[in-house]
């Protein structure tokens, strides 16, 4: 199992272009690794700016009067809004403290792809676009919806198949 540097959690991220289906696999490998036991956490990196906090809530006032971070929490649920006032990328490393290991077994993370970690690279040879790998050493798989040429050390996945990739996360990557 890879750790990443910043985390005793082992951390694996999912790393393509825009469009490439990164959210969509997710969704179908997440529920896969729940039913295998694991408590999963997901850092989703995005370029765009975002609001979850809509005018009018309370939340949303309390904000916008200058309060943050805002921590807005029930029996179901917490959700922590922070500003950031200096406008820089995130780091990896800032987000992966957030997570403590008595919550999560492994955190899966979509995008920092230019960061140092443990990483499967996702690739549709129809979208016509580079592949990460070999720029990217921290590439342990590639998965794909075609056949393509991979070095012999590098596992290529079926991009259509959850199941398989759910199956290298535990057992080659976590070693269950």
């Amino acid at each position: 199992m890879m750790m990443c540097n910043y985390s005793t959690i082992p951390v694996l991220g999912f790393a393509a272009t825009s469009g490439t289906g990164k959210t969509t696999l997710l969704t179908q490998v997440l529920p896969l690794l729940n039913a295998a036991g694991l408590r999963v956490g997901l850092i989703k990196h995005s370029h765009h700016d975002f609001d979850i906090d809509h005018a009018g809530k309370d939340s949303f006032r309390l904000r916008q009067a200058g309060a943050t971070p805002v921590v807005l929490v029930s029996k179901y649920r917490r959700a922590i809004i922070e500003e950031f006032y200096h406008q820089t990328e995130p780091e990896l490393a800032s987000q992966l403290a957030l997570f403590s290991p008595n919550q999560v077994d492994l955190i899966l993370v979509e995008g920092f792809r230019s960061e140092a970690f443990a990483k499967i690279e996702l690739h549709r040879p129809s979208l016509k676009q580079a592949r990460l790998y070999p720029h990217d050493q921290h590439i342990i798989a590639i998965a794909s919806d075609s056949v393509i040429d991979v070095p012999a050390n590098l596992p290529l996945l079926n991009l259509n198949q959850p199941a398989d990739i759910a199956a290298f996360i535990l057992h080659t990557f976590l070693k269950l």
